[in-house]
């Protein structure tokens, strides 16, 4: 069944995170940001009338006590200085209604009619020019001497959109970097546990992690590191457990078979018995050599992998009813220890006599081929046998597991491919099981390559 593609944003419990604590922070401080600007705005509106009636008022009280000659020069002043333009207001003046005007004018509006009287009209734009336009009186009792007093809409006007915009933006990144710290610092615990199952999962043993911090990631942290604990004291314990049993076996087989040899029993039964205890000796010698793997320190040297397996495979040949077929490429190199390289061919080349006849034939036909495969060098050892399920290919791995064919079979303990899997993870090596066309088992081992210039 096909894999659903999932979206980057939600494959990851970091990116997840950063994202929506990322949208919250950006719609709080939007909020915030709305907020403020509502808030603000009668204060702000009030603040603003309070500056334009103390213009208008400073502006009416220097023209009513100027000279009428000077009120012009006065005027000229106000502009070039104050940035302040007086006009005379004339009946034919078109007056832009205050409803046209942005939100700031209409908030100062009542404020400023308020404080300068109910006459005072106030206007957007007057006769095409754009400005904050408000209407004064020189003289209260004179109706018809009534004055423009023009403003520049920047000097009172309300926060520009691209202001708000950049504020929003500066709002945004600060948000996101946030996000990214605190995303950060809740998922590195579970990062640094996702990384330590990780090289347990490849047979490693990883470093305890920290048992501090916050409660729930400190319990966690605990528990994974007590179950590391025992897990390698099990492992401790089976192998001990292995080698005694084995070792403890040796001796009375060995006597076994001296006390056969001394026995005065037909020739037939001599050899049926001694293929017995053959057989009872191979298990037990799978079953040290399981055990060494965790207790034997290993070695790492540069290995002609190629020619090792050339060696064991002139060995077998030597044996009754076997054939192989071998193309084997000169200079593989790999970093892995030999006596472990040899103990694996052996394996996988046992599995193959014990379970892999060729049906209708007398004898068991194996294809052997070891090549450089991209970066690695790959040992491809293939039967013609009957093949297995693809589903019991991973059982196949487990430590004394047996498929049902090879039940009635005496001399198999389970651990033959068992071995040549930890053997291959031990060395940075893969394992592959797959069936061959036409029938048989093959068994791929990948290990990466070495150049000739690289040393162990």
């Amino acid at each position: 069944m096909p894999v659903e593609a999932v979206p980057w944003w939600r494959s990851s419990l970091f990116w997840r995170t950063f994202v929506l604590v990322g949208i919250l922070l950006a719609i709080s401080m939007g909020f915030w940001i709305a907020s403020f600007h509502w808030l603000d705005r009668d204060n702000r509106a009030k603040n603003v009338s309070e500056q334009i009636a103390s213009v208008v008022t400073i502006t009416r009280a220097a023209l009513v006590h100027s000279e009428p000659s000077s009120r012009q020069e006065l005027i000229y002043e106000l502009v070039s200085k104050e940035g302040i333009r007086i006009y005379p207001k004339e009946p034919s003046d078109q007056i832009e209604p205050l409803e046209k005007a942005n939100d700031m004018v209409q908030s100062v509006a009542p404020y400023l009619q308020q404080k300068l009287g109910d006459g005072t009209v106030v206007s957007p734009k007057v006769n095409g020019h754009l400005g904050f336009w408000v209407s004064f009186r020189l003289q209260e009792d004179y109706a018809d001497d009534v004055y423009w007093l023009r403003l520049d809409n920047g000097r009172f006007g309300g926060i520009s959109v691209w202001r708000w915009l950049g504020w929003s933006g500066v709002v945004l990144v600060l948000s996101l970097i946030g996000a990214g710290f605190i995303s950060k610092f809740l998922n590195q615990p579970l990062a640094r546990l996702s990384q330590a199952a990780r090289l347990m999962a490849v047979g490693k043993s990883p470093e305890a992690l920290p048992e501090s911090g916050i409660t729930e990631i400190r319990d966690v942290n605990q528990s994974f590191n007590q179950m590391v604990q025992d897990l390698a004291r099990v492992e401790t314990d089976r192998a001990e457990i292995l080698a005694g049993i084995s070792h403890d076996l040796r001796t009375p087989l060995s006597r076994m078979m001296l006390e056969i040899e001394m026995l005065d029993i037909p020739e037939e039964s001599r050899q049926g018995m001694q293929d017995d205890l053959s057989q009872m000796n191979a298990i037990v010698g799978q079953f040290l050599d399981y055990a060494k793997l965790d207790a034997e320190t290993k070695v790492i040297e540069k290995v002609d992998l190629g020619a090792l397996v050339s060696n064991v495979l002139d060995s077998f040949k030597t044996k009754p009813g076997f054939q192989a077929n071998a193309k084997i490429q000169d200079g593989l190199h790999v970093l892995a220890g030999e006596i472990e390289l040899r103990r694996m061919v052996n394996n996988i080349l046992s599995n193959a006599i014990r379970y892999g006849k060729t049906p209708g034939k007398p004898f068991v036909e194996v294809d052997v081929s070891c090549m450089v495969s991209g970066k690695e060098v790959l040992m491809e050892i293939a039967d013609h046998g009957v093949g297995v399920p693809e589903d019991s290919f991973e059982r196949m791995l487990r430590p004394f597991t047996r498929m049902d064919n090879a039940r009635g079979q005496a001399n198999g303990s389970g651990l033959g491919l068992a071995i040549v899997a930890r053997i291959a993870k031990s060395y940075q090596g893969r394992l592959h099981l797959k069936n061959r066309e036409g029938g048989g088992l093959v068994v791929q081992v990948a290990f990466p390559l070495v150049k000739d210039t690289e040393t162990a």
